[in-house]
């Protein structure tokens, strides 16, 4: 990968394609992880260790790394990914029988603070839906990209791997491949069936659809299947004209998805499984969200709630009060 020069161990590079190919992990995650695995592998040429590099570095020498990584600053959640990119890279290098322990098994990652997801309104998810130009093709694709992210909570790498033969729109369904290749089927609303509908009718009507990709279902002006990049640009596009934060990210879609269903009353373990969450855990950080909004609404509503009792009674007070 790019972010890789020829002196990376070849060992880096069959790793990061067992994450692209066996593991379907986002392009995002594969380049980070590259570029962790690289640092550690300088890390070890400058202290003179890089000859034990990859199969007999020891359990030391990665804790010499991570306090190395903490005199310099480094935030602890980028140093909890280099921990993570090194405790997965060792896992593999033993799966593969190249060594006998993991010496990353045990680093313990610093304790991070859980950051609650940021989401949009329904009005703003509105607003971002209607900013295309649906009038030409790619603004019509668009707006199917955006309608899919929101109705299905998809990963963008999810979306960006569609195939033809995972839509159904006549039961309006998808068969999507998460984390692992983990498959699942994602029902997707009325709105972005008629997104995804009007789309696919406009590509088979662009005259170089022939030379187009037969089985991506989003593709670029040139028939291309899209990136996660070329889907964080485009979202880019659209934030300032539907008036959104600039750190609204495609994410950011799939945590107002999986807000927004809870919010309705739907089921945590049912959201788990929409949005393709091995474990309940990390669907529960939704729950945090959802609690603040009933107490926020709860405040506002009830008529023996905190607030209301405060204002009565000092309503009661004043008019206690001689004139």
């Amino acid at each position: 990968m790019s972010v890789l020069n020829q002196d990376s161990h070849e060992s880096i590079h069959d790793f990061l394609s067992h994450l692209r190919i066996e593991r379907n992990m986002s392009d995002h995650t594969i380049r980070n992880y590259g570029v962790d695995l690289a640092q550690f592998q300088e890390f070890l040429k400058n202290t003179g260790r890089i000859d034990r590099f990859p199969e007999r570095v020891e359990h030391a020498t990665i804790r010499s790394f991570i306090a190395f990584l903490n005199e310099k600053g480094i935030s602890k959640q980028t140093i909890a990914r280099k921990t993570a990119a090194l405790r997965s890279f060792y896992k593999y290098q033993v799966k593969r029988g190249r060594m006998e322990s993991n010496p990353a098994q045990s680093i313990r990652s610093p304790r991070l603070e859980k950051k609650i997801p940021t989401f949009l309104s329904v009005d703003q998810v509105d607003n971002l839906i209607s900013a295309p130009d649906t009038s030409s093709f790619i603004g019509m694709r668009d707006k199917a990209i955006l309608e899919m992210l929101y109705s299905a909570g998809l990963r963008t790498f999810e979306l960006v791997g569609l195939n033809h033969s995972d839509i159904d729109l006549s039961a309006m369904t998808l068969r999507t491949r998460g984390k692992g290749m983990k498959e699942r089927i994602n029902p997707i609303g009325k709105y972005a069936t008629a997104a995804l509908r009007e789309y696919i009718q406009r590509k088979y009507q662009q005259p170089n659809y022939p030379r187009f990709d037969q089985n991506a279902v989003f593709v670029n002006f040139r028939g291309s299947r899209l990136t996660t990049r070329s889907i964080r640009r485009m979202l880019a596009s659209y934030i300032s004209l539907a008036d959104l934060p600039t750190e609204v990210t495609p994410h950011t879609l799939r945590h107002s998805f999986a807000t927004h269903l809870l919010q309705r009353g739907a089921d945590l373990r049912i959201v788990q499984e929409l949005l393709g969450h091995e474990n309940i855990s990390t669907t529960q950080i939704y729950t945090h969200i959802t609690d603040a909004d009933m107490r926020e609404i709860y405040e506002q509503a009830h008529p023996r709630s905190e607030t209301t009792l405060e204002d009565s009674f000092n309503g009661e007070l004043n008019a206690a009060q001689p004139a």
